[in-house]
């Protein structure tokens, strides 16, 4: 049984990844509905949320059938990350989690996110003090280090873990890479194979079948595993992967009425949490990936992400319903 603080995961939990602009509440309930074992919020600034800024604040929302449900938090200060860690707690999330993998340019190149691989003991000090401000389990979301010349993941998963973290994900990249490249999680099993090292250790990065996840799964003996772009557009990921660990057999790819369904499900759950107009602008970035490999489906993406209206919406889906009728994944 895998556990973080006193929160049972399961075997092997499969967790939603973070990610900005797309892990909101709408999304991470189908994919709760699909199977994630855990997931987290999009990352929030500790400076908008000492700051009360709005945008930041409303990433605080967390839904009873969410649980369990990480606040994930990102910044460049010690101080200001200490507060923020106290406001995320009062939002009454399962566990706070760190983020220190983020590579883009306007985070990582201010020390925050990946930023701060090119300082560990700064890190080692950030996450001690978010530790002791907090009596949630306290988890990190890391890369590999900055580039390939400063890979020290086995050193700071070890000082992490000792100054208390419950939990460590690791994406299997540097910030160098972005998201270009073959993820290298052969780190991953060096992190695992330190006999100091006694907390879940989840793993991520390019986890995108079924056979994959069984593969790296006996490969390089984590914990569980964290799944992100996998999952856009996508939820049945989360259920397809499970029952492949259980049985070795793979489900069947969602038909048409089962995607049309979830996206609808989606939409609803947008437009209840942001109000119509904002609910259907935010969920227009989905539509491509829900109905990714139909032929010909340009015409119906147009006029979804112009559509200005929930029933105008849902008069396309079910266009593309009786259109698609016939076809195939």
């Amino acid at each position: 049984m895998v556990k973080i603080g006193k929160l049972e995961l399961g075997e092997f939990p499969l967790l939603l990844a973070p990610m900005e602009d797309v892990s909101d509440p709408p999304f991470r309930a189908v994919c709760k509905q699909h199977g994630a074992d855990l997931m987290y919020t999009e990352f929030i600034s500790s400076e908008g949320l000492i700051r009360d800024a709005a945008k930041s604040v409303a990433k605080l929302d967390i839904f009873d059938y969410e649980r369990p449900i990480g606040i994930q938090i990102f910044g460049n200060e010690i101080e200001s990350m200490r507060e923020a860690a106290a406001i995320v707690e009062e939002a009454k999330p399962d566990i706070l989690d760190i983020n220190y993998g983020c590579p883009v340019n306007k985070v990582a190149c201010k020390g925050a996110g990946a930023g701060i691989l090119l300082d560990i003991d700064k890190m080692v000090a950030m996450t001690a003090e978010i530790v002791k401000a907090v009596n949630i389990p306290v988890t990190v979301k890391t890369r590999l280090g900055w580039d390939q010349n400063t890979i020290r993941i086995v050193e700071v998963a070890e000082r992490l873990q000792d100054v208390g973290i419950q939990a460590i994900s690791i994406h299997a990249r540097t910030r160098a890479q972005m998201y270009k490249g073959e993820a290298d999680w052969s780190y991953l099993n060096l992190v695992k194979a330190n006999p100091r090292l006694y907390i879940p250790v989840f793993g991520n990065g390019d986890i995108d079948s079924p056979e994959k996840a069984l593969e790296y799964k006996n490969k390089y003996n984590v914990d569980g595993m964290m799944i992100g772009r996998a999952s856009i557009g996508y939820p049945w990921i989360f259920d397809e992967i499970k029952h492949f660990l259980a049985t070795g057999e793979k489900l069947p790819a969602p038909g048409l009425e089962a995607r049309i369904a979830v996206a609808k499900k989606h939409l609803d759950f947008s437009v209840e949490w942001k109000g119509e107009k904002l609910g259907i602008l935010e969920m227009r970035r989905h539509y491509t990936n829900y109905f990714r490999g139909m032929p010909n489906f340009k015409q119906y993406r147009s006029e979804m992400v112009t559509a200005e209206t929930y029933e105008h919406v849902c008069e396309v889906l079910n266009q593309v319903a009786y259109a698609y009728s016939d076809h195939v994944f």
